[in-house]
């Protein structure tokens, strides 16, 4: 469900109750690594730019949420079941949210991989 908002606020208001708080606890705990990440709205969805690469993004579809990490979902589908997952996407109801924990795991190791990346001078 991308929206034209022009803001992660705007974003998130024009959610329903449940999917908005979803949203904004995933939201609470991406901020709780990457406190410094720039908040933007990158293919019409809320996303955090850290450190001048993208880090994440997230967002809300007609029946679900969904975090977007990249390809580093591989990584985790251990700690994953329950969820659907993609090559890049992780879907949630908004009454089984990503724990805070995993969430973290996975923007750490976001992270890590951008400043490799950074390092070889790739983007």
């Amino acid at each position: 469900m991308r929206t034209k908002s022009g803001t992660v606020d705007e974003y998130l208001a024009a959610l329903d109750a449940g999917k908005r708080k979803a949203l904004q606890e995933l939201r609470k705990a991406i901020r709780a690594v990457a406190p410094n990440a720039e908040e933007c709205i990158s293919y019409g969805m809320p996303a955090f730019r850290y450190e001048g690469r993208m880090l994440v993004w997230l967002g809300a579809g007609t029946n679900h949420c969904a975090f977007y990490p990249g390809g580093i979902v591989m990584h985790y589908k251990d700690e994953l079941k329950g969820y659907k997952t993609g090559k890049g996407t992780i879907q949630f109801q908004p009454d089984h949210p990503l724990p805070a924990v995993l969430v973290a795991k996975i923007v750490k190791a976001r992270i890590a991989e951008n400043k490799k990346r950074a390092a070889k001078g790739k983007r």
